[in-house]
């Protein structure tokens, strides 16, 4: 069994036969809110410590048909509500780039396993960007699919009209071998160009994402610069409402020792907004999805950076931002992809993303081919193993 110090894995599978197809070989941990059958699928709450998954979630089933090997179950923030994967039940998972430093959340055991070496390819979840932060935490690539293109049986679900499985990798080819199995892929073409947010959405960045995100904006050519009609942060914040109201009620009835202190509070902050303010939160996001739609529409893809900040010390508290660039995906219901940019000067991954339209999928991947190819940023952990071709 290889030796996994960053508490990635929480369950390791026992071998199975596998069947012959485009993923022969391949092997692929499952974050564990997806089902695997006969092993524990507890969303990372000690609520569900006990369960066994009944079957394999659709996706799974996707890939063991495609010849996949799935080796384990994955760490993950209980319930996929926040930043770091620091996990009250099931403990820690440390960045194979720097131990004590977080891989991202909530997908950070899919993160680290893959950026590791621990497993080729990883299924993660994204609701606000779930997989997208801990691939640019931990140096690698994510897919977020759009959520109608992707089943959520077999998901415990965060918010279902966010929510969306999609895979991480430590390489394009491999990215969307994955994606092209447990995903819908469409080949309708995409509009020529790119854009940005002016001024990037005045979200607050470290320099290492800058100078990350200026590479990739100058491999682009002309680059449109446009503006939303809400600040990201607010946007953000509508997304989280409308996560933790969900949550809300599906965790009405669960026994409140089951649940961490901090879970508690976070869910408690739906039930308290007043019908007002969450009809504005509604405004808010209707629009944003709107104009982000739009944006993609128009020129093809939008370019941004994927986190605001390298990652940070688990003793650090989650800075607010975090999800400031990753939420439109979500928001808009678009699929995006996110891929290494560079490193800091203390070495530490950064990344950027594409925001594509649903259905140019072959297209969107085309794009970040061309980008992945002229930055050349990905660089292992040490001692990682190589990327599977």
């Amino acid at each position: 069994m290889t030796l996994d110090p960053y508490n990635a894995f929480v369950e390791h599978a026992p071998d199975a036969p596998t069947s012959s197809g485009s993923l022969t070989g391949i092997t692929i941990g499952v974050k564990a809110n997806i089902a695997v059958e006969d092993l524990h699928w507890t969303a990372g709450m000690a609520l569900f410590r006990d369960r066994i998954a009944p079957q394999d979630a659709e996706v799974v089933a996707r890939l063991r048909a495609a010849g996949a090997s799935i080796t384990g179950i994955l760490n993950m923030e209980e319930a996929a509500l926040g930043a770091k994967t620091d996990n009250p039940w099931f403990g820690t998972t440390h960045n194979p780039h720097r131990m004590g430093h977080t891989p991202g959340g909530s997908s950070g055991g899919s993160g680290a396993a893959v950026a590791a070496g621990l497993c080729d390819a990883a299924l993660g979840t994204d609701t606000m960007g779930s997989i997208r932060i801990p691939a640019a935490y931990c140096g690698v690539y994510g897919f977020k699919p759009a959520p109608g293109s992707v089943s959520q049986t077999g998901l415990e679900l965060a918010e279902p009209g966010f929510d969306a499985i999609g895979p991480l990798a430590r390489s394009l080819d491999l990215l969307e071998k994955v994606a092209r199995v447990i995903s819908e892929f469409g080949e309708a073409p995409a509009a020529p160009g790119c854009a940005t947010l002016a001024d990037l959405g005045a979200v607050e960045c470290e320099p290492a994402v800058l100078q990350g995100f200026g590479a990739a904006r100058s491999m682009c050519g002309e680059i449109a610069h446009v503006t939303l009609p809400h600040p990201l942060s607010r946007a953000r914040y509508a997304g989280f409402i409308r996560t933790v109201r969900f949550m809300a009620t599906h965790f009405a009835d669960a026994d409140p020792a089951l649940l961490s202190d901090h879970l508690r509070r976070l869910i408690a902050y739906g039930p308290r907004r007043a019908e007002a303010d969450w009809a504005e939160d509604q405004r808010v996001l209707a629009e944003t999805k709107d104009a982000v739609r739009a944006i993609v529409a128009d020129h093809g893809a939008l370019l941004l950076p994927t986190a605001p900040q390298t990652a940070f010390a688990h003793s650090a508290t989650a800075p607010a931002n975090q999800a400031d660039f990753t939420c439109l995906a979500n928001v808009a219901g678009l699929p995006a992809l996110a891929l290494p940019a560079g490193f800091s000067a203390d070495g530490l991954p950064v990344g950027v993303q594409l925001i594509g339209a649903t259905g140019s999928e072959v297209a969107l991947f085309a794009r970040a081919r061309a980008l992945d190819a002229a930055l050349a940023a990905y660089r292992p952990p040490t001692l990682a193993k190589e990327p599977v071709p």
